[in-house]
């Protein structure tokens, strides 16, 4: 059997969208044109299985950044903010309108991912000052300050659907079918095999925020505000520190990473206005699994649920049947459920030098 039909699965929209599910048969039956029957079967697998396991490590890399913003976020002002779904959507939709319009003689989506950051930082800047800060001011309860965010992602995906009609309209192209893997960088042809550049600058843009994160946190006169104001930001006002602007920061950095989480997506899966509806359940359940109070363990619980998400499904519709993809976001909850049977205060609370020794 060659499983070249089934090597590049859209997780989200081939039995969500007919028009995704068209542009998949059609690149599916290009890529089986292009390996003849009569090469090894077991090389076909392989080459298989390596483009499944890229495409989940830049998928798991974006999880794993909007899964940082979000316990960021919790971590300063103790708000749950469902609107990094809509910010997700919003980094996804900058690099297309960006690249595929905009700024079509450059055509790099990649030179627009800052741009991305940028925006959705913005965005996540507006949700504080202009609802959560007053919320906050008057001392409200986690689900107030969750439910109020929720309203907000509401709004802002009212506004990208806006924005996606905006566009077919004005430009004459579907912008509820969003399609910017073909774009890729080809980096190299192993074995027939056509390696993108998307993993590798997932992983390297993953690792660099990790770095400078900690840096941040650790060596810098501002990561030392931001640590005190989340212990107690009462002590902080009393050392002078200003805890309004660590909010401030905390809402921007969050939401920035949620924006280059769907810039990375918009290189890895097909998008529409809804994208970040769907997001969300793996991006909360890779930080619930990090654990809420560890910045570095969110990195960690993401690229678990990721990968989890991404592989499993992909197993069960190559080998099981394909209309199981319509059960993915069950995977991350799952997942979540059974890694916190076995360790309820998540990937932060490891003793690791202690797992080390062993």
């Amino acid at each position: 059997m060659i499983l070249a039909e089934n090597t590049q699965i859209l997780p989200f929209y081939i039995n969500r969208n007919p028009g995704a599910a068209d542009q998949f048969r059609m690149s599916s039956k290009l890529k089986s044109s292009t390996c003849p029957s009569s090469q090894n079967p077991l090389k076909l697998g392989v080459v298989a299985m390596l483009d499944i396991v890229l495409t989940a490590i830049s998928y798991s890399s974006a999880i794993a950044l909007a899964a940082a913003g979000i316990t960021l976020i919790y971590m300063t002002t103790g708000t749950f903010s469902f609107a990094h779904a809509s910010l997700t959507a919003w980094g996804f939709y900058i690099v297309f309108s960006f690249s595929k319009l905009f700024f079509r003689e450059i055509g790099n989506p990649y030179i627009f991912f800052p741009i991305s950051a940028i925006v959705s930082g913005s965005l996540s800047v507006m949700i504080y000052l202009a609802v959560n800060r007053w919320l906050l001011r008057r001392r409200a309860d986690m689900i107030t300050l969750m439910m109020s965010t929720l309203g907000i992602d509401l709004i802002y995906f009212a506004f990208l659907n806006v924005f996606a009609d905006y566009l077919t309209q004005e430009y004459k192209i579907n912008a509820r079918l969003v399609v910017l893997t073909t774009d890729d960088i080809t980096i190299a042809q192993v074995g027939g095999f056509t390696v993108r550049a998307i993993p590798l600058i997932s992983m390297a843009l993953m690792i660099l925020t990790l770095l400078s994160l900690h840096y941040l946190l650790n060596r810098t006169r501002f990561g030392i505000a931001i640590r005190v104001t989340i212990e107690s930001p009462s002590l902080a006002e009393i050392i002078g520190i200003n805890p309004e602007r660590v909010y401030l920061a905390s809402w921007f950095i969050g939401g920035a990473l949620a924006g280059l989480a769907g810039a990375i997506l918009s290189m890895v899966v097909t998008g529409t206005p809804a994208i970040g509806n769907l997001l969300i359940v793996p991006e909360f359940a890779g930080s619930v699994v990090g654990g809420l109070y560890s910045l570095f363990g969110s990195f960690a619980g993401g690229y678990l649920i990721g990968l989890s998400e991404y592989i499993i499904i992909t197993l069960l519709a190559t080998f099981v049947s394909r209309n199981l993809i319509v059960y993915q976001p069950l995977i991350p909850l799952l997942v979540m459920t059974v890694f916190l049977l076995v360790y309820p205060n998540g990937i932060g609370a490891f003793n690791w030098r202690k797992i080390l020794r062993r």
